[in-house]
């Protein structure tokens, strides 16, 4: 009988998904957009009552989980987030290798 390979059979891997919302709840996407933003930027960047008028994370999370235009908004503003974050890290990182570098001795 022929065994068959794990990726065959259905079975998930453990390759890492190309997809910055793979795994993320909204209610995670939304506390780490809050944190970074604040509301008053979320609610100049994404004109939606529940970001301006008493902004809370439950009345959030009720009202893009009933509105996907809204919800679609979020996301993409999160991927944005995922981006520049990546970038400011690669470029942080590549300052600190060029600082170490110049530290050494020849």
């Amino acid at each position: 009988m022929r065994s068959i390979p794990r990726e065959e059979a259905g079975a998930v891997t453990d390759r890492k998904s190309n997809d910055p919302l793979h795994g993320m709840t909204l209610e995670n996407i939304l506390a780490m957009l809050v944190e970074h933003y604040g509301w008053e930027e979320m609610g100049r960047n994404i004109r939606i009552r529940c970001f301006n008028h008493d902004p809370s994370i439950q009345s959030s999370l009720q009202f893009l989980r009933r509105t996907p235009w809204a919800r679609k908004k979020v996301e993409a503003m999160y991927v944005r987030y995922t981006r520049y974050m990546a970038k400011q890290a690669k470029r942080q990182s590549r300052g600190e290798s060029e600082a170490s570098g110049e530290n050494q001795e020849v």
